[in-house]
Order: C-alpha cells, then structure tokens, then sequence
C-alpha cells in the first residue's frame, strides 16, 4: 500500500525543548488515521511540519508524494486542512466566506457545499465572528471539504464542541472516509474509535506504536484468572502482563499480545492446576490507552 504521508527520522527542537524525536511514521493512502496523545507530546507541531507551516530541525516528511517543504499554493488544492484555533474572515458571512474558498479550487462541488450546509445547519446570512466555537469549526470543515480533497488533515477537530456537533463532524467525515485519506489528531477516543483504520500513539516527542486499530484491538484484553484458593502472586510472569492484581482468589491483569491459545497455556503454566475459570474481556480504545499512559513502554510489549 503506498503512503500518502510518511516521516523519517523527524525532529523538532525549540531551543531546548525537543518536541519531535526521530519520528518515524507511516499514513497509508485511504486510510483514517487518528493520531493521539496527551496535551503537549507534539501531535500540532507534526502537523504544522506536514502542513509547511513550521520546518523541521532533523529528518523530512513528504505528503502526497512531495516533500513537505513543497506544501504551498496548489498544493493545498489536494489538502482539507483544518486546525483546532482556525482563523477566519470574521467579517464576513458564511456565503461570502464560501464564495471566497470556492474561487480557488477548480473542483469545487456546488452541490456537497449545499449538502453540507443543510448537513450541518449552517446559517448562510450570519458573519463568522458572530457564529459560536461549534458553528465556526462546521464552516471551516465545509471550506475544508466540498472540493473532494484526496487528503483531510485535521488538528484537534472536535475539542471543546458539544456531543451533538460531534456527531455531525463525525457523520459528514465518514461519508468522505471512502474517498479521502484522514490525518486526525484528537483527544475524543470514542469518537476516533468508531472510525479510525489506523492508530499512532505519540508522547514526549515519540511514536509509541503506530498500527491498524483492528490488530489494536485484537491484542489487548483484560484477563481474569479465578484461583481454587487464594496465594500471592507468582513470579517470573509474561512481560506481557501489565497490572497484574489479586482480590482474594481472582487476579486480574491486561494482555499486551492476546492470543487466546497462548494467553491460556500461560496461565496454566503460572498459575498450575489451582486455576478455576479464566475470561478475556475486549476492551475500548480508552481503557487500552489508561493502560498504556500507566505504564509506561508497555505499548510494543
């Protein structure tokens, strides 16, 4: 599959602050992929490095086969490209502003523009600067959007919005999915998991793992293991297992490589014959990255 966004070795560096470190990562053409992290590991300056917006201090990137030093003028005619603090035209109204985008893109499609407005109620006579968070982030997604681009970059879409506005963020991005690769970075895991393909995880500057969601899934699992009686813990156990904890005669812990034939001869030869009942549990996408968060390396274990 070829790559629609691919870095090498990236850096960023702020005098002393390294706020990218040797990244490493792979969008594959048509995928939605949500980049996640906490606040700070460096998800808008990736971004902005993709977007030429900042340069970076090591390493290079390209977007859509060009370096992304080359990101500029009709470029971005390939490119949706939509940041969490927009800055618009507050002067003028929402029509005016879509005449305007409009001028500059020869595939815009009159028809999805009004699509969209209804889709997202947008009110036409109303200048921008009067228009709420919510309202403002559904016209720059309009603008980012009705032109078909091959690539949709997305820098924190969804934040500070009320559930019902994301819904209809996430509704009008699905129906593009099949035509678009996605960049999204986002904080909003529920969301992201109801239709991401591909998953990155950044902290400190770094790519903790970066892959389909689906294998994500697959290999995380809570596992529950009852005992005939209750006993410490034993040691030695797979460097698989994170929080391992025992209540009585139930331990429980979270597989990092979940296998369910593997997983189960692993408990055997732990905890003996003295096992009971085992149960493997999915878990959400939330609940893989608390345990991730609490511990720490534990992502490519």
């Amino acid at each position: 599959m070829t790559s629609a966004i691919r870095t090498e070795a990236l850096g960023k560096r702020f005098r002393r602050l390294e706020a990218l470190r040797g990244l490493n990562m792979d969008v594959p053409t048509g995928s939605v992929y949500a980049l996640v992290g906490p606040n700070g590991a460096g998800k808008t300056t990736l971004i902005k490095i993709l977007m030429n917006i900042l340069q970076a201090s090591a390493g290079h990137a390209s977007v859509l086969g060009l370096p992304s030093t080359k990101i500029a003028g009709d470029a971005f005619r390939s490119i949706g490209y939509v940041s969490e603090n927009q800055e618009l035209p507050d002067w003028m109204r929402v029509d005016q502003f879509l005449r305007y985008v409009a001028a500059f893109y020869p595939k815009w499609d009159w028809a999805l523009e009004q699509e969209l407005m209804r889709q997202f109620d947008l009110p036409l006579n109303r200048r921008l600067k009067n228009l709420s968070r919510g309202m403002r982030m559904k016209a720059a997604l309009a603008s980012a959007l009705s032109f078909h681009p091959p690539l949709i970059v997305l820098d924190e879409p969804f934040s500070g919005l009320d559930p019902f506005v994301r819904d209809q963020l996430v509704e009008s991005l699905v129906e593009r999915a099949a035509e678009s690769t996605m960049l999204i970075s986002s904080h909003d895991l529920g969301e992201i998991e109801n239709f991401a393909t591909h998953i990155g995880y950044l902290d400190q500057g770094k790519l903790k793992f970066s892959e389909e969601l689906s294998s994500l899934t697959e290999r995380f699992r809570e596992v529950e293991v009852v005992r005939e009686a209750a006993a410490a813990l034993p040691a030695g156990t797979p460097s698989t297992w994170l929080q391992l904890n025992e209540a009585a005669a139930v331990v429980r812990f979270i597989d990092t490589r979940f296998d369910a034939g593997r997983t189960a001869e692993q408990v055997r030869n732990v905890f003996g014959s003295g096992v009971r009942d085992v149960s493997f549990t999915p878990m959400s996408l939330r609940s893989i990255f608390l345990a991730i968060a609490k511990s720490p390396g534990s992502a490519n274990s």
